[in-house]
């Protein structure tokens, strides 16, 4: 599958559909809806994303390259080294690339987005320089871009706040739910990549970080829904990531000044990529979120939705989710348009409602696969994904399909 058929298919799918929506129920403006959104993309993808990501990637690449000359990221590769190599055959032990992936992961699960997106653009970065075709992205990089696509975040400090806004009665409810659904997302796009990679996942080695890290997260969830209130949640999530954030800054200004680097000077060299990042990766999310806002407006998701709703009344089960379908068939294309998704059915239902929690959860449950295809895979210059979209969706679809069973279980 490559962005070519998908990029094309946005545009042939939504126009066949805004062709129904005028020809059957009359619509005349859809085709004006369509182009509007069009420019309104355009503008959303250069003023909203990549120039403020510009300033971000500004300050972490020239933080990355002082944690580089100071021989930070070389110890984080050595700690993560055992169980990455088993997952990234392809990258040797001791490559710069398990650094940055650490640092990308670690600051996903624990909700710097700001963060994170230097740090993965870093790692692809670092991945490339062992890809053999420059054009076609590897195994590596598949694996990255799929466990960074599942989303795996500790604490949905945002959607909390957004339940908040809107007077959730407890905006924290749904975090316990959300932990679960993204977890599963994040071990079916690990266990499906491996499995199609070859991938030995009965190592030892495999199974203890599995294991350990499914252990940690639990006992993480439990202790948080046990023992602290919604505000000390909220408290302590603030609090800790914020707080490893700047000592992450600190640490590696330190271990840069007792390896006697100048390390003004290394932050300097590393920023100066931040803005030439940002205005490679301008034509590829242009395309990319043009040909969205198309599907988007056309109506395609309303055709879905409604075709869904008939499909599982016709085999007996309960379609009471399905109002909320449109965040979660939103949530791998447009992480906006998902949240405005997620807003409408609170707005529409009610915030404490089935379909208000369903849809929180669908928003937290995985991340958004076409738009971190185009802005990674973009900023290398990669043109064939190869099975990347596919297996990213395959962990979003079980995201989804958590999301859905655990508001049953605990909402419904």
């Amino acid at each position: 599958m490559t962005l070519t058929y998908i990029w094309s298919g946005f545009f042939i799918v939504g126009f066949l559909a805004a062709l129904v929506q005028w020809l059957v129920f009359g619509d005349v403006t859809v085709f004006k809806r369509i182009v509007d959104g069009t420019f309104d993309a355009s503008k959303v993808a250069v003023m909203e994303v990549a120039l403020p990501l510009a300033g971000v990637m500004t300050l972490w690449l020239g933080i990355l390259n002082i944690g580089e000359r100071a021989g930070a990221i070389a110890v984080v590769s050595k700690l993560i080294a055992p169980f990455f190599s088993r997952i990234f055959p392809q990258v040797p032990k001791d490559h710069p690339a398990t650094g940055h992936m650490v640092m990308n992961f670690s600051a996903n699960f624990l909700g710097l987005d700001n963060a994170a997106t230097p740090f993965g653009l870093k790692a692809m970065e670092s991945l490339q320089t062992l890809n053999p075709n420059k054009e076609e992205a590897s195994d590596a990089q598949i694996m990255f871009l799929v466990l960074h696509a599942s989303g795996l975040t500790l604490i949905p400090l945002s959607i909390m706040a957004q339940r908040a806004v809107l007077g959730a009665a407890d905006p924290s409810d749904i975090f316990i739910p959300c932990m679960i659904a993204t977890y599963v997302a994040t071990v079916t796009g690990l266990l499906a990549v491996a499995i199609r990679q070859r991938i030995r996942l009965f190592d030892p080695v495999i199974l203890a970080w599995l294991g350990s890290l499914t252990g940690a997260i639990a006992g993480i969830v439990w202790y948080m829904s046990q023992y602290l209130s919604k505000d000390e949640i909220s408290l302590v999530s603030k609090l800790v990531s914020n707080f490893i954030l700047l000592a992450i800054i600190v640490v590696f200004v330190v271990g840069g000044l007792r390896r006697r680097i100048n390390v003004y000077d290394a932050f300097i060299e590393g920023a100066r990529g931040g803005i030439e990042t940002s205005i490679k990766i301008i034509p590829f999310l242009v395309g990319m979120l043009v040909a969205i806002s198309v599907l988007r407006q056309s109506g395609v998701l309303d055709f879905v939705v409604s075709g869904f709703t008939w499909f599982f009344s016709q085999i007996g089960v309960n379609t009471d989710f399905t109002p909320a379908l449109p965040t979660a068939l939103m949530k791998p294309i447009s992480g906006s348009g998902a949240r405005a998704m997620m807003i409408e059915a609170m707005k529409n239902y009610g915030v404490d409602s089935f379909i208000g929690r369903l849809s929180a959860i669908f928003q937290g449950s995985a991340d958004t696969t076409f738009y971190i295809v185009a802005l990674y895979f973009g900023s290398v210059g990669i043109a064939r994904v190869r099975y990347a979209i596919t297996y990213g969706l395959i962990a979003e679809f079980a995201g989804v399909v958590a999301a859905v069973f655990v508001a049953y279980l605990f909402f419904h």
